[in-house]
């Protein structure tokens, strides 16, 4: 029986693991936030200038207004997609595929930079599972397995449905070719034992096969 130090301990290990993810992701998240804020800097001194001419057209600097509402909106809704990773909520579901490709946009370019290329092969897989696990575990996943590899390599995400639950693989496969940047120092790398305590905290059956990892999660 569980003693409610061992408890404390494992709760402990279960947070420093997610804080040490959130801080890897940061940087991520930080360029997801504002990647629809620099255009409106760049349409708005536009249509500066163009008023300050002796006759604007009018057309234009509508259709620029049309934009930056745009790129408005999708910023705000940027803003609040970040948020609900900081805090998820309980009992949110999402399809397969969906939760996968967002996991895969956030850290594209991050794993890109450092001489990894992610290669989503999920396919269309629309049943749906836990939207925080995989967000949770699947880029600790990501980032810890590339954290112990060598650049350059493939980094491939497939999935197979069964019955109550679908299984997520990401393989690592090296590749030809120069390797990545290391860029600045991490916060620190992500080890196996933080991808078990996020797993397990999340409910997802976690297994390493060689160079591939399983994940299985409730479906």
């Amino acid at each position: 029986m569980a003693t409610s130090a061992s408890i404390h301990a494992h709760e402990q290990r279960v947070e420093a693991a997610r804080y040490a993810l959130l801080r890897r992701l940061a940087f991520a998240m930080r360029h997801h936030m504002v990647v629809h804020l620099q255009p409106i800097g760049m349409i708005t001194e536009v249509m500066e200038r163009r008023l300050e001419s002796g006759a604007p057209d009018l057309t234009q600097i509508r259709d620029a207004m049309a934009k930056v509402n745009t790129h408005s909106r999708a910023a705000v809704q940027s803003s609040l997609d970040v948020v609900s990773w900081l805090a998820p909520e309980d009992g949110q579901l999402a399809a397969l595929d969906e939760a996968v490709r967002e996991c895969v946009g956030l850290l594209r370019s991050h794993l890109n930079f450092r001489g990894f290329t992610l290669r989503d092969e999920t396919g269309t897989l629309a049943r749906q599972v836990s939207r925080p696990a995989v967000r949770s575990v699947l880029p600790a996943v990501m980032l810890a397995v590339t954290d112990a590899a060598k650049s350059p390599a493939d980094l491939a995400i497939t999935a197979q449905a069964r019955e109550r639950e679908v299984l997520l693989r990401v393989e690592l496969r090296p590749t030809q070719g120069a390797p990545g940047f290391t860029g600045d120092a991490h916060y620190r790398l992500l080890q196996w034992g933080d991808v078990e305590a996020i797993a397990a905290a999340e409910g997802v059956a976690c297994t390493r096969e060689g160079e591939a990892v399983v994940l299985a999660f409730t479906a």
